[in-house]
């Protein structure tokens, strides 16, 4: 498990940096000019920065128990397109994080059935 390094000089925080010269990995001081060589332990490389890419094609809805009795939240006297009655709580999500914007998600109160709006245009 990476440790945090501190500098031998002024005992500040030592910042991951590359050396583009020499092709390196350094731990560097922002506060004065110590510099060492990011040592690599057995059996582990080091990293610096790790994008985690999220691959979901479309949005999907979360955890949903319960949500007919949730007194929290909203009611809406929408056609549910699975049972055809009228009544269903409502609720915001965003399943992929920054890449898409806020889905209006619909829980028919009497089938239970799941849907989004249907006056919005999907993707």
């Amino acid at each position: 498990m990476p440790s945090l390094k501190f500098c031998g000089e002024c005992n500040n925080l030592l910042y991951p940096k590359s050396d583009n010269n020499s092709k390196v990995l350094l731990y560097q001081c922002r506060n004065c000019a110590y510099a060492e060589n990011a040592i690599e332990e057995p059996g582990l490389a080091a990293c610096v920065y790790k994008n985690d890419l999220l691959t979901v094609a479309r949005e999907q809805a979360g955890e949903t128990k319960d949500l007919e009795t949730d007194p929290t939240l909203q009611r809406s006297n929408i056609e549910c397109p699975n049972c055809h009655q009228h009544g269903a709580v409502f609720y915001q999500d965003q399943a992929r994080r920054i890449t898409t914007n806020m889905t209006l998600f619909y829980y028919c109160v009497h089938c239970k059935h799941l849907f989004r709006d249907p006056t919005i245009k999907h993707r």
